[in-house]
């Protein structure tokens, strides 16, 4: 619950932003409408299209969606990329609860004298393969992603243990 809720407060946070973006954006569009045309022409000359081509698409495109337009372009806010924090709460949970699962299981089938460092191994182990399966996925390179991966979380555990001992819950 505490992944889903950071990550839900997170990414309302970015669609706030995006929100007051898009609020000032058809304030200016409301304001100066040929100023907002001459801008998103610039951006367009700018990606490599001619002034008077740049001037066309500008026109054309504020005239059936002028703010669209400049989300877009200017903002670089589109609809398949705008911040969905249910959705993303909704993965953070999920994911958090699946990765740990495996470690769980190690924790349930290791002897208590060696639970801490079998958790610890298994957990690492575990991120290292996450990585890979990640990286394969997204055809990044698997080293680099499972070097990443291991060693945050690594660094993670090991912020985590002295924070135990520092407050007397680990010895």
């Amino acid at each position: 619950m505490s992944m889903a809720a950071g990550e839900y407060v997170s990414v309302h946070s970015q669609a706030d932003t995006e929100r007051a973006d898009l609020d000032r954006e058809r304030a200016e569009l409301h304001a100066d409408e040929h100023g907002e045309k001459l801008e998103l022409a610039a951006i367009y000359v700018s990606r490599g299209l001619d002034h008077d081509l740049a001037q066309q698409v500008a026109e054309q495109l504020m005239a059936h969606d002028a703010l669209g337009a400049h989300a877009r372009d200017e903002l670089g806010i589109n609809e398949a990329m705008r911040a969905h924090p249910v959705q993303a709460a909704s993965a953070s949970a999920c994911s958090f609860a699946a990765g740990g699962v495996l470690p769980l299981i190690a924790a349930a089938l290791a002897p208590e004298p060696y639970l801490i460092v079998v958790v610890a191994a298994s957990s690492l182990v575990f991120l290292a393969a996450l990585g890979i399966l990640a990286a394969r996925a997204g055809g990044a390179d698997w080293r680099r992603s499972a070097i990443r991966v291991t060693f945050f979380g690594a660094l993670a555990m090991a912020v985590t243990a002295a924070a135990g001992a520092l407050f007397g819950a680990i010895v």
